[in-house]
């Protein structure tokens, strides 16, 4: 069978100030085909199987976002909409990339791409653990929870760590790694639903607040008594400004994604920033691939493979959303992140494609 000679990918037609638009004129994306160019030597065709859904690719199509100041080149209106996945090569022009090897890659939304192949990382499959958490806790999330305790927060056993967004892929991570493997003394989490707060506390976390609730404030007053040395911040906005006032003195706080304010075109401010002075707070934004860059990745990525081999931490279909989705549907399920649909991180399984084994 040939190789295909065009490919069908979703582009980014307009940025969004707000809510990303999905359907009219007026659309965010837009469903087009394109070309494949032939394959050059070191090249490898890639079909992708998975798709990573991540807040950051909100800020990364956002109008106003200014290319000096944003981690990672934003989207540019009439190309791909930028993605990470899990591929399969499906032709190759590289000895250490054959044909069949499953990759992760960022390939965009597409149905096939030729990338370069020191742009493929391959995956060293583990028995009972499916490939999809490569995207996700033994992947970019699980680093972003590692490394925003370990390095950022420097959190320990003497620490109370409160963690927003703990259901979520990088939350849920946090609550593990905090409990499990760093000794904490209390882990407190905050969700949106009481179901999603009992899985919180099934994964080890001391306490978990539904933020939905009309005595939330009430109760993470009550909650976190006594002070908070360590917030890891996944959402920013309004509870990011309650956690000012329950943070201990010298307290850290892990400034991680601000998902409360990424639909909106003007975010809220703080009302309590005074306590950062006034507690001597040390507020630290980060990245996972900054301490990537620096060659602290491997090691940080076979420490969460042994503390899962040690039952240390939990990887399973709980910590995951796996949607199969028709490639026509992409954006749609991208959008389940805004609307608190997924528990864990938010993978699509493209519907029709080859399966990676478990």
């Amino acid at each position: 069978m040939s190789n295909p000679t065009s490919t069908r990918q979703w582009i980014l037609q307009i940025k969004p100030t707000d809510l990303p638009v999905l359907s009219g004129p007026s659309s965010t994306f837009k469903l087009r085909n394109a070309d494949l160019p032939p394959l050059a030597e070191n090249k490898v065709l890639v079909e992708p199987i998975y798709f990573s859904n991540d807040p950051a690719q909100r800020r990364l199509i956002h109008e106003y976002v200014d290319p000096k100041r944003i981690y990672f080149p934003p989207a540019t209106e009439g190309d791909c909409m930028i993605a990470q996945a899990i591929a399969q090569v499906v032709d190759s022009r590289n000895s250490d990339l054959p044909k069949g090897t499953i990759v992760t890659a960022m390939t965009g939304w597409t149905e096939y791409v030729v990338l370069d192949a020191e742009a493929c990382t391959p995956i060293k499959e583990l028995p009972g653990v499916a490939v999809t958490h490569f995207l996700g806790a033994l992947g970019p999330t699980g680093l972003t929870a590692y490394f925003g305790l370990t390095e950022v927060s420097k959190a320990g056993p003497e620490d109370t760590v409160v963690v927003s967004g703990a259901a979520g892929a990088t939350g849920s991570m946090v609550v593990q790694i905090a409990k499990k493997m760093l000794g904490c003394k209390r882990v407190i989490g905050m969700a949106g639903s009481d179901e999603k707060c009992r899985w919180v506390e099934s994964l080890g976390a001391d306490m978990c607040l539904n933020y939905k609730k009309a005595d939330f404030e009430k109760e993470l007053a009550k909650a976190t008594d006594g002070g908070v040395e360590v917030y890891f911040d996944n959402v920013g906005g309004e509870i990011l400004d309650m956690m000012l006032q329950r943070m201990a003195k010298n307290g850290r706080v892990a400034a991680c994604g601000a998902i409360s304010a990424y639909n909106k075109a003007a975010p809220d401010g703080l009302k309590n920033y005074f306590e950062i002075i006034s507690m001597s707070l040390d507020i630290k934004g980060f990245v996972w691939f900054d301490f990537v860059s620096h060659g602290k990745g491997a090691a940080a990525i076979q420490e969460l493979i042994e503390a899962l081999q040690a039952g240390k931490i939990t990887v399973s279909e709980q910590n995951e959303t796996v949607v199969t989705t028709r490639f026509e549907n992409v954006p749609e399920t991208w959008m389940k992140l805004f609307d608190g649909g997924n528990t864990g991180k938010l993978i699509t399984r493209l519907d029709e494609k080859p399966t990676a084994s478990p």
